[in-house]
């Protein structure tokens, strides 16, 4: 998938030569690296979908599995039935008000007679939810500035993976061919630092860091100012881990984000929230209450592989018009996946089958 961010526009200059004609005879030889990411683009078709799958596969026993389990042999749908899928629906974490949309629309449509097969039930639950996912009217691909380097400043609660997220989005733009730099902004726990530089001497890109207990915002603009004038293209972000119920600590965010703003106008042009699947409904507030603090622009969903209430997603998509940027499936560099809601929803429901 080519379409997670857009790349800078290119000056009028270069235009002009972009549009010069080429002998049609001249053939230019592709590099190694370009043979590479031809072979990465081949796999992401075939073999990253099937580790998509894969790594829904606790998700998809909990939900899809237990509805074709509960319309086995049944003839009609009744009220029973419809309690019953409730009950999964809501233990798949797709929440109480998602679950009741897709219930409720499902009982009107037997009392008017449009519904009756339990099979037709399972394609119309499909097609409600992939109508969810794809819900948000916002590009879910990052858009570089026209000049400048790109600022992503990443937030979140403790533990939920933002700097393994940073590291994995960092090699993601190392690999489209951007300059990336990262910075240490949290500075509270020497871990965190330590994690970041080990990402960036394995991604070979520069970490801005400080001491441990220095202040966050201090270094962040020490980050942002080694950045502008080495004409970076991407410069990520990481705070602190806070809860979302720590006024204090939310208000700091305000300050970054001011700090950002003074070095860089309209930076930071993205704000990410990553959010651990596994704490299921959890996360529905944790996004609520960081979007009231710093307006949240987009949203990383970690450690999908390893919880079975990946119904989370789908609930997130019809709660807020925030785009989900990627999703995290697996340990490996490249499980930090571009969400694709119709991919997600094929991934889900079994339509790798289709391939």
């Amino acid at each position: 998938m080519l379409g997670w961010f857009k790349k800078k526009k290119l000056p009028k200059d270069a235009d002009a030569v972009a549009s010069q004609p080429v002998e049609e005879d001249v053939q230019v030889p592709e590099t190694a690296e370009q043979e590479a990411a031809k072979s990465i683009l081949h796999e992401d078709v075939g073999v990253l979908f099937k580790r998509l799958t894969k790594g829904l596969a606790q998700t998809r026993g909990n939900l899809v599995e237990r509805v074709d389990e509960l319309f086995l042999g049944k003839k009609s749908i009744d009220p029973e039935l419809l309690d019953d899928l409730e009950e999964i629906l809501i233990t798949a974490d797709l929440g109480v008000e998602t679950t009741m949309d897709l219930v409720e629309d499902a009982r009107a449509k037997v009392a008017r007679n449009e519904l009756a097969d339990p099979q037709a039930l399972k394609s119309v639950l499909k097609q409600r939810i992939t109508d969810f996912l794809t819900s948000s009217d916002k590009p879910a691909e990052l858009v570089m500035p026209d000049k400048g380097p790109f600022v992503i400043m990443v937030v979140g609660v403790n533990g939920v993976g933002k700097t393994t997220t940073i590291g994995k989005m960092a090699h993601k733009f190392v690999n489209a061919g951007q300059k990336v730099a990262l910075v240490a902004g949290d500075t509270f726990r020497a871990a965190a630092v330590e994690q970041l530089k080990v990402w960036g001497q394995r991604i070979n890109v520069p970490v801005i860091a400080q001491d441990t207990g220095a202040d966050p915002a201090s270094v962040i603009f020490d980050g942002m100012e080694y950045a502008v004038k080495r004409n970076f293209d991407v410069v990520i972000i990481d705070t602190a881990g806070r809860l979302h119920t720590k006024v204090n600590l939310m208000e700091e965010l305000k300050k970054i984000k001011r700090v950002i703003a003074k070095k860089i106008s309209n930076a930071p042009h993205e704000i990410m929230l990553v959010i651990d699947a596994t704490t299921g409904q959890n996360g529905i507030s944790q996004a609520r209450e960081f979007s009231k603090t710093v307006d949240i622009t987009g949203l990383t969903l970690t450690k999908l592989d390893g919880t079975a209430k990946g119904g989370i997603v789908v609930n997130i998509c019809r709660e807020f018009d925030i785009p989900i940027r990627f999703i995290g499936i697996g340990e490996q560099v490249d499980d930090l996946r571009d969400f694709d809601p119709q991919e997600f929803a094929e991934a889900l429901f079994g339509g790798h089958e289709s391939r």
